[in-house]
């Protein structure tokens, strides 16, 4: 069982794959990575279920230390680069029609938003300085680096209390916390590094504010991109740069969807010392769906994620007491785009969790 969901890890590389075949097949094959993900996946986790099977403690450390899970996120992170380019250079092609260059966008987002921020996301949290790096890379092919100062620093701190703009509340619609989270993400990331600078006694304007690496650099990535393609086109693609901020803005919009799902309606409580008591597995939404954990790095164990942020991906576990979503992150995504389902299926889920918190604390 132990190789087999080793190599489980491999599939996200499928979604790409669909993608650049999708192109080359033309028509409705533009939207193969779409359905896939958001079709065939939510199937296949109904079928195959849950998995709450952990890794013995004493395998944590040299599962940890296992190459091969290192080298899927890195070889990830060097095939987001590529296949940005790539889609930049087929796109400067205009060879698509309208439906099929609709298709290709979207699934663009299905590759660099939704397995792509979730690799920069594993890699983010980790301390050595290329996995950080390769983090910043992957964020900056869809114009939100600045996910790397406010997630670490800020969310994770945070989380399940009224101080994150990434913990969706509870009647709030996604769309209502897309703004929310967006706006409040920046700010949040600003703020954080004026009090870095603050410290050292620097102004929030000095170039050590990494703010300004998360604005110029995804410039510069698609200035240069543009400039080389035009400069063999022998004409300005103006195509180029449109589609690269619409991939990226589907991208991250993507990515807080999953920030919605994982967090909706979540509080933790506030102690007489005027500070929030500790983040548990209680405090956001678990999904141990196996095939989709597969394809999103077991980011949907997200309570244990949060409760210990270091751990690898391959290590986290399932934990009973955690608030269970009732399927996957592409079904429950699915759900929260049409609110009155939502607020159907998940209030009851909120308010039972709410009711189990509210009697533990009473004992």
């Amino acid at each position: 069982m132990k190789s087999v969901k080793k190599l489980g890890y491999l599939m996200p590389f499928i979604l790409p794959a669909l993608w650049v075949v999708g192109y080359y097949g033309g028509g409705i094959w533009n939207y193969a990575t779409l359905i896939f993900a958001f079709g065939l996946i939510p199937v296949l986790d109904a079928w195959v279920g849950v998995d709450t099977q952990n890794p013995e403690k004493e395998q944590e450390k040299s599962l940890s230390d296992e190459k091969f899970y290192k080298f899927v996120t890195f070889s990830w992170a060097f095939l987001q680069v590529g296949l940005v380019i790539w889609a930049c250079y087929v796109v400067s092609l205009q060879k698509m029609e309208t439906y099929e260059l609709i298709g290709f966008v979207l699934s663009t987002m299905t590759v660099t938003g939704g397995v792509g921020i979730t690799v920069a996301h594993e890699l983010g949290h980790k301390n050595t300085k290329l996995e950080q790096f390769l983090a910043k890379v992957i964020l900056a092919t869809v114009c939100y680096r600045h996910f790397y100062i406010e997630h670490n620093r800020g969310h994770h701190v945070n989380v399940a209390t009224p101080l994150d703009p990434a913990t969706s509340r509870k009647n709030q619609t996604f769309y209502a916390f897309w703004w929310q989270t967006v706006a409040g993400s920046i700010r949040s990331a600003w703020d954080l590094e004026k009090r870095r600078l603050q410290k050292q006694n620097l102004s929030i304007w000095h170039f050590s504010n990494e703010m300004w690496a998360c604005i110029f650099q995804p410039i510069l990535l698609i200035g240069v991109i543009t400039f080389i393609i035009s400069y063999l086109q022998g004409v300005f693609v103006w195509q180029v740069p449109v589609f690269f901020f619409v991939q990226s803005i589907l991208g991250f919009s993507l990515l807080e969807a999953v920030n919605y799902i994982e967090h909706y309606g979540i509080t933790r409580k506030l102690l007489p010392s005027g500070k929030y008591q500790r983040v548990e597995h209680l405090h956001s939404w678990n999904a141990s769906h196996l095939i989709s954990n597969f394809f999103l790095f077991q980011l949907q164990r997200h309570s244990d994620h949060h409760a210990f942020a270091n751990r690898r991906y391959q290590i986290l576990r399932h934990f009973e007491e955690s608030p269970q979503l009732p399927a996957g992150y592409p079904t429950m995504i699915l759900t929260a785009l049409v609110p009155p389902l939502w607020f159907a299926i998940m209030n009851k889920r909120l308010e039972a969790w709410e009711n189990e918190v509210y009697l533990a604390e009473s004992a």
